[in-house]
């Protein structure tokens, strides 16, 4: 635990930069990080890219393992650990190198089991946690390290942000994350967000290194209807050298017709500042589809920058 000295350094920087933060949330005038390039369309969607100023290197294409997750469940770990461990080894095999559990899905166990035998610097791990105080989040990062099976986690989320002043409220729970960063049990930290409130805190909050976005072009199951109040805050994550990372890609599976799935995923991969992105898949089939898919889009995305 850090000395009561930076103990309460940590904590009033944090309220300090929340205060920035909210004050600047009322200023539209407020100054905006210079723009930094856009990534290059990436050849195939298993090529290697970096979350931001991070230097963690990811698959283009993550699976997520939360579909309908809640009450540590989800559609993928209601499979079994036959066919769930069946599915990520097929991902793995096609090349996605990029998994995202959380507490809430009850997928890190699963995903351990799934992963066995792999050396561990062959894959990136994104976990999160509801914890608010320094204690819970400490007890929630030696349990998932236990579950997962490893000596640390690529990106550690502060999951499912809902107000503007989260950093007040989790302020505990950051200076932990902090902590265990500096000793290597996190190689990087940030926020998922439900609300564009929090979206913008995080866009601008400097203890954000990864976002976990809500992004497609229908504006469905996301922060806003309108898609380009989401794109504008990942664009300033992207100017201010975040890491962004897309989810709800096919609109939390609303997005039935294959030509709305096509639309979408080009739709992110020519925006040039979303990093990577994970979407929830359940079979074998539709990790092959998603990379079929993902290469037609990524196909368009060039000529449209080109």
């Amino acid at each position: 635990m850090l000395p009561p000295t930076h103990r309460r350094g940590f904590l009033a920087g944090t309220a300090a930069a929340g205060a920035a933060v909210a004050l600047s949330n009322r200023n539209a005038t407020a100054a905006a990080p210079a723009a930094r390039p856009l990534n290059p369309v990436p050849k195939r969607p298993t090529d290697t890219v970096t979350l931001g100023n991070t230097g963690i290197e990811v698959s283009l294409i993550g699976i997520g393992t939360g579909s309908h997750g809640v009450n540590q469940a989800s559609n993928q770990t209601k499979l079994g650990l036959k066919e769930f461990t069946r599915v990520i080894r097929h991902a793995f095999d096609s090349g996605i190198r990029f998994f995202d559990v959380a507490d809430q899905y009850g997928s890190h166990t699963y995903l351990r089991s799934a992963l066995e035998g792999i050396p561990r610097d062959q894959y990136a791990i994104q976990t999160k946690t509801h914890a608010k105080d320094y204690k819970e989040a400490k007890s929630h990062l030696e349990r998932y390290r236990m579950e997962l099976g490893v000596d640390y986690v690529d990106t550690l989320l502060l999951h499912c942000m809902t107000t503007a002043d989260w950093p007040q409220e989790y302020a505990g729970a950051m200076e932990y994350i902090s902590e265990a960063k500096s000793q290597g049990l996190v190689r990087a930290h940030g926020t998922s967000c439900h609300g564009m409130d929090p979206l913008r805190t995080s866009a601008q909050h400097p203890w954000v290194e990864v976002d976990l976005a809500r992004c497609n072009p229908e504006g469905a199951v996301m922060d806003s209807q309108d898609p380009a109040d989401v794109t504008e805050q990942l664009k300033a994550m992207h100017d201010a050298g975040k890491g962004v990372i897309g989810m709800k890609i096919c609109g939390n599976g609303q997005f039935k017709e294959p030509e709305r799935r096509d639309a979408s995923l080009r739709f992110v991969f020519s925006l040039g500042f979303v990093d990577c992105i994970v979407v929830g898949l359940e079979s074998p089939d539709q990790v092959d589809d998603l990379l079929a898919r993902s290469e037609s889009a990524l196909d368009f995305a060039r000529t449209q920058r080109a």
